[in-house]
């Protein structure tokens, strides 16, 4: 997996980006225009980039890190439709002054490149690479939905955990990385003493490490196949986009 690298210039917008790979895969013309409408941001673990039916002001390229996308209920809980790596984006809006009925919270701290809403629905207006590129995704994103919306309903939670993990294993790129039980609970609708079952069972299984909100991978075969048939329905949608 790459690692994200980002240029910039004195003004402190992007030139030059490796990680996201929609901004990757623009051809050198269109990528040039295209930075020069973004301003890189940090987000740190449990940041809300936007509220469930927040007007949209922005959408965020990751470059490292994951986003969630979940589903907010009145009684305060929630559960985790989506998540968005350095495959996608973040906050895409049908219209301009749009909004979605989720909300994205980084589940794991990383980087984005932000675009204005207005800017980036003009930049799709001109059709091309970069609007294919979004719809592909887009597309590929409702997949992931429907996937995810039947393996909440259908999946153990130690099955659901193990996707989770895996698929945030491809996206951060390293063995080790930062998530919290109150995280991981509100990622897969499970009260906290589920979610410490399910993080000991994978640990006494020796496929993870999970020590003050650290998570290792230790052996990803054998997560793999704790893991529900969904991880790879999933990624298989993404790598298509």
């Amino acid at each position: 997996m790459k690692t994200a690298s980002t240029k910039q210039s004195q003004d402190g917008r992007p030139r030059e980006v490796s990680g996201n790979r929609i901004l990757d895969a623009l051809p050198s013309d269109v990528r040039e225009q295209v930075f020069g409408q973004l301003t890189p941001m940090s987000l740190k673990s449990r940041t809300v980039v936007f509220h469930s039916r927040q007007v949209l002001t922005h959408v965020h390229f990751p470059v490292s890190g994951v986003i969630s996308l979940v589903t907010p209920f009145d009684d305060g809980s929630s559960v985790e439709v989506a998540t968005i790596g350095n495959e996608g984006i973040v906050g895409v809006p049908l219209i301009e002054g749009g909004s979605l009925a989720v909300r994205a919270i980084a589940r794991v701290a990383g980087t984005t490149l932000r675009m204005n809403t207005a800017t980036f629905l003009a930049e799709l207006g001109k059709g091309g690479v970069l609007a294919v590129l979004v719809q592909n995704y887009t597309q590929a994103l409702f997949g992931q939905i429907s996937q995810a919306a039947a393996c909440n309903r259908l999946h153990s939670n130690e099955q659901r955990l193990s996707r989770w993990l895996l698929m945030s294993h491809d996206r951060v790129g390293t063995d080790v990385f930062h998530i919290t039980h109150e995280s991981i609970g509100q990622t897969l609708g499970s009260r906290r003493q589920t979610v410490s079952l399910s993080m000991g069972l994978l640990q006494a299984a020796e496929l993870i490490r999970y020590r003050r909100g650290r998570v290792t991978i230790l052996d990803r075969l054998g997560l793999e196949k704790v893991s529900c048939e969904c991880y790879a329905v999933i990624r298989e949608v993404l790598e298509r986009a």
